[in-house]
């Protein structure tokens, strides 16, 4: 595990959780100096995402206690916020319903929070993981992920869209294979309960509408009374669209003033 503290140290703590198969480097790279302005960033890369081929993904809840044994042992057990985007929404999540450490605001950006049983994961596995680690081996291969990342809405199709799937599926080649399966059967398995509430603690939904309504509901069942707000975009778009960029800052802003 790998945490890196930055940006305005006096002001609130933002925890940064990346999403499937992604470095924070990469993931909050077209952001994270405005994040910096204002926040005291925590940014986190999870087992196997330190540069090291040799490292592998354990599974999502030894890195979730990872992560809060950090927040217990360099910042009293408390945070102000926790961005997760996609797969990192699971972890701010399990963090907010495992209660060992207290966040005040957590985000759940464009997440899925697909669940399943071990045998569906295991199928899913055999598909995906190849398809992600393989992307960078050939370009037939890259143009495939990419026309697929498209369809199911994971990315947009203008020219800074392509450049960071181009940006991720390169990024593959620092990783182990084994690092991408494990993180994406992991986080099918790993449960989130229903109706997670914790005093003090307010869930903010980034419902990027193109994904579906389905994600909508899934939101409302899994957090009770969640403050979601909607934006009419593909899945965490504003990460490299400067279109939604902005607007989404601002209702972060908004939000970690509160209380």
């Amino acid at each position: 595990m790998d945490f890196k503290e930055f940006g305005n140290l006096n002001g609130k703590t933002l925890l940064l959780l990346p999403g499937t198969a992604c470095t924070w480097q990469l993931n909050f790279k077209n952001v994270v100096d405005d994040l910096a302005e204002k926040y005291h960033v925590i940014a986190v890369n999870y087992d196997g995402f330190e540069g090291d081929p040799g490292v592998v993904f354990t599974d999502v809840m030894t890195v979730t206690k990872k992560i809060e044994d950090y927040i217990l042992q360099n910042h009293g057990g408390r945070v102000d916020g926790a961005y997760g985007s996609s797969l990192g929404g699971s972890f701010a999540g399990l963090l907010i319903q495992r209660k060992r450490v207290h966040i005040d605001h957590g985000f759940i950006g464009s997440s899925d929070l697909d669940q399943g049983s071990p045998v569906v994961a295991r199928l899913l596995t055999m598909l995906v993981g190849p398809m992600l680690s393989g992307a960078c081996t050939s370009e037939k291969k890259r143009e495939k992920l990419k026309a697929k990342l498209q369809k199911k809405g994971a990315i947009g199709d203008g020219e800074k869209s392509l450049a960071f799937a181009n940006d991720f599926i390169d990024s593959m080649k620092n990783l182990n294979p084994r690092t991408i399966s494990r993180e994406f059967y992991s986080d099918y398995v790993t449960p989130l309960e229903d109706d997670i509430h914790v005093d003090g603690t307010t869930v903010h939904i980034v419902y990027a509408l193109k994904m579906g309504e389905k994600y909508g509901k899934r939101y409302k069942r899994h957090f009770r009374d969640p403050d979601i707000h909607e934006f009419d975009m593909k899945h965490e778009v504003w990460l490299y669209d400067e279109q939604w960029r902005q607007p989404v800052l601002e209702m972060i802003d908004r939000c970690m003033e509160q209380g």
